[in-house]
C-alpha cells in the first residue's frame, strides 16, 4: 500500500481581530452618557396633578373684576384707581363677614374669582394679592379662558 502525502502549504489561518478598539468607543461612550445626562433628584412622593375642564365655568361666592385699565369693580361698586381702591375692598371684606356670620368660614372658606383682563397691567394685579389677603381671602382664583385651538 502506499500512502500520499500531501506537502502544499497549509491554508493561512486568518489573523485575531483585536477586540480593544470596540472596547475602547463602548467606554468612551459610557463616559458621555455619564457626563451628558441630566440627573434628576428623586421625587419625595408620588403627586397627581389636577386636571382643569375647558367646559367646566367655574364659580365662587364672590367675583371681583378688573379691567384692562386697571379698574376694579365688585357688584356695583367700582373703582377707577388703585388710591381708591380702600374703599371697594371694604366693601369687599364687609360681605366676606356677612358671608361668614351665615356659613362655617372655618369648615369651607369662601372663594373670591377674579376676573382680569387679559390686557390688564400685571403691576396692578401684583398690588392687588396683598389687599386681597388683608381682606380675609386666603385663596383667590384666577378666572381664565380656554386657548384657542390651533389650525
Amino acid at each position: 500500500m502506499s500512502a500520499r502525502f500531501d506537502f502544499s502549504e497549509a491554508p493561512a489561518r486568518p489573523r485575531a481581530t483585536s477586540l480593544l478598539p470596540m472596547i475602547n468607543v463602548v467606554f468612551l461612550l459610557l463616559v458621555f452618557f455619564l457626563i451628558s445626562a441630566e440627573l434628576a433628584p428623586p421625587e419625595p412622593f408620588a403627586v397627581t396633578p389636577p386636571e382643569a375642564t375647558a367646559q367646566e365655568e367655574t364659580a365662587g361666592d364672590f367675583t371681583l373684576y378688573l379691567d384692562a385699565g386697571g379698574q376694579l369693580g365688585f357688584e356695583a361698586a367700582v373703582s377707577a384707581q388703585a388710591e381708591s381702591d380702600g374703599a371697594l375692598l371694604a366693601q369687599l371684606a364687609a360681605a366676606r363677614t356677612g358671608y361668614c356670620a351665615a356659613q362655617d368660614c372655618a369648615a369651607r372658606p369662601p372663594r373670591l374669582m377674579l376676573r382680569a383682563d387679559a390686557a390688564a397691567p400685571v403691576a396692578r394685579l401684583a398690588a392687588l394679592l396683598p389687599a386681597l389677603g388683608a381682606a380675609g381671602f386666603a385663596q383667590v382664583d384666577l378666572v381664565t379662558r380656554p386657548a384657542e385651538p390651533g389650525p
